[in-house]
């Protein structure tokens, strides 16, 4: 079995089951698994459960569109855990989940993306028990799908789909009266942190804070369904670019104990600059999508997500930008702990922003993100939506500026802590906390946009509701080059988006005949972007290969493209200090 470890260890219980590991299976396309009495029946193969049954790791392999399946397993809930309440845990299932325990239904979720949870203590009251999921997905319906492929092959900047269960599922065990959910909210200025809790039932509530094992603060209240505990710390370790700094943080309610950590930072964008704890910080950041060889979205091992930190570590970025996908909770946690800067994105492609049909889908899944992950210190920024452009399948459809702006005041209202980037790259709406543009144009082009910008203040992205009306770019506000590079190497390689197939015809934006040229212009760009005073902060694109875009750093499967000498020349112009940092 793999991926046994805790699937959040921002939330971490004690007591609860792993159910990863082999499942029966069952693919559905006519969607008459009902009919045919799948509930109650052995389904015709098998998978292994959290990997999704397009990936290698599933032992399923299969490629084509899945419009729905099936899965089973059995599980033992020892009597020791049947004394208080048993929760189903789902860390993401792709789209439309039916979840039926002993032959009920117990609930459903709609959303690829995000966790969900039963109480099941009503229908799992026995020692053994069998869990049903049914599942539908389709990439075509107006939903959000990122860069999952709407044909059957990869092509261009899409890529192998996921279907179902793609991250853990387990068990979870609480007494009657539990925690429900909590935030933090930390003031680096002053020490402290404010730790809002939400309980089922009532009694007093204890939060113990502990740095490096010390104990540095501690509260106590009456609880009812909500309270705020504040707390001074007798130690002020901020949490930085490079260095994690984490303090423990242990909740206790009734006999439910719950652990988990903060970090004690700020992060905002002021007079142009990003600020980390009121220290101007250039972003030096990598695009990475989330993709592996043998999982698809789901990584094989902790140690397999440790490997893309460390890469980006060894060419000496300080952030990535977690790109059209929401990120494994646990390659999060490690971002939190090695002081790993990065954007919280949505996968929103595969809504059209032509009109407001897909802005209620959109915001229930994107407020289940913010919510999962409101209490990570590494998430500097959130990015909801990216290049909002004309319809895929129909550039006369323009977006709806609309959807942008809700968007936006949406997630400021959620969480008001954090800046928010309303659209990545094109087109902004009429209010963002960072304007961002992508440019993959060679080093002439980049820099007559740069010294635009320097010498007569002057960016923009094109269209609102149509071509021509603008949005320029206005005095003071941070800008940050998110996407450009897109660099492959070698001859035998397209410079433009196509409809190339997986693994063929490999292509990206630009090309070089060899390494050293690579680094050449891989330092020259990146010198020249950084060396503008008006730019907080740039995102190279990409960390590594994914399926047909091969133009990573190294390759799809982590291996070097290039020598120790060029990544070192790398890691010394990502870490020269910026302009902007003075």
């Amino acid at each position: 079995m793999k991926r046994t470890e805790f699937p959040d260890p921002q939330r971490r219980r004690k007591n609860w089951q792993c159910l990863n590991g082999t499942w029966e299976f069952e693919i559905d396309n006519e969607k008459d698994g009902f009919s045919r009495g799948l509930l109650h029946h052995k389904l015709a193969s098998k998978i292994e459960v959290p990997f999704s049954p397009e990936c290698k790791l599933s032992g399923v392999q299969h490629t084509d569109f899945i419009r729905a399946c099936w899965y089973r397993r059995t599980f033992t809930v020892p009597e020791q855990n049947r004394k208080g309440r048993i929760m189903l845990c789902f860390g993401a299932v792709d789209f439309e989940a039916k979840v039926y325990v002993n032959g009920t239904f117990v609930g459903g979720h709609r959303g690829g993306y995000t966790p969900f949870s039963f109480d099941i203590t009503e229908w799992a009251d026995r020692e053994e028990n069998e869990v049903v999921v049914y599942v539908e997905d389709d990439v075509s319906a107006n939903l959000p799908s990122g860069k999952q492929s709407p044909r059957r092959e990869s092509f261009g900047c899409f890529y192998t789909r996921t279907t179902g269960i793609w991250q853990s599922v387990y068990l979870e065990f609480t007494p009657e009266e539990y925690i429900r959910s909590f935030r933090f909210y930390p003031d680096a200025e002053r020490g402290r942190v404010e730790i809002e809790t939400l309980t089922v039932g009532k009694g007093k509530i204890r939060a113990e804070v502990f740095y490096d094992g010390r104990l540095v603060g501690q509260a106590e209240a009456n609880e009812y369904f909500r309270n705020r505990l504040g707390i001074a710390l007798s130690e002020k370790h901020l949490w930085e670019a490079g260095r994690g700094g984490l303090y423990d943080v242990r909740l206790i309610f009734g006999e439910d104990i719950v652990e988990s950590y903060f970090g004690l930072r700020s992060a905002e964008y002021r007079e142009g600059k990003f600020l980390l704890n009121g220290k101007s910080v250039f972003q030096r950041f990598a695009l990475a999508q989330g993709y592996y060889p043998a999982g698809v979205y789901t990584p094989a091992s902790v140690s397999e997500m440790e490997k893309d930190i460390d890469i980006a570590t060894e060419f000496g970025f300080n952030g990535l930008r977690l790109h059209q996908k929401v990120f494994d909770p646990y390659f999060l946690y490690l971002c939190d702990k090695r002081g790993i800067m990065v954007w919280g994105e949505f996968p929103g492609w595969g809504v059209r922003y032509s009109d407001l049909e897909g802005l209620g889908e959109f915001l229930t899944e994107w407020r289940e993100v913010l919510e999962r992950d409101f209490n990570r210190p590494s998430i500097i920024t959130w990015c909801p939506l990216n290049e909002t452009w004309e319809d895929l399948d129909d550039s006369g459809k323009t977006r709806d500026v609309r959807f942008v702006d809700i968007v936006y005041d949406f997630t400021k209202k959620l969480d008001p802590t954090r800046p928010c980037i309303d659209v990545s790259g094109g087109y902004h709406g009429k209010n963002t906390d960072l304007f961002d543009y992508h440019d993959y144009g060679n080093i002439e082009g980049l820099t007559a946009v740069i010294e635009k910008l320097e010498r007569e203040n002057e960016l923009y992205v094109d269209k609102l509701y149509a071509k021509g009306e603008r949005r320029f770019y206005r005095d003071g506000e941070a800008v940050n080059l998110s996407e450009y590079g897109g660099m492959t190497i070698g001859d035998n390689v397209k410079t433009e988006i196509t409809d190339c197939v997986q693994e063929t015809n490999a292509w990206g934006y630009d090309t070089s005949p060899s390494e050293q040229v690579f680094t050449e212009k891989y330092i020259e760009m990146t010198r020249r972007i950084a060396d503008c005073k008006k730019i907080s902060g740039c995102c190279y694109t990409q960390l590594y290969d994914v399926e047909q875009e091969q133009n990573g750093l190294v390759t799809y499967d982590r291996r070097h493209k290039l020598s120790e000498e060029n990544r070192k020349k790398i890691a010394e112009c990502n870490r020269r200090k910026a302009a902007i940092e003075d």
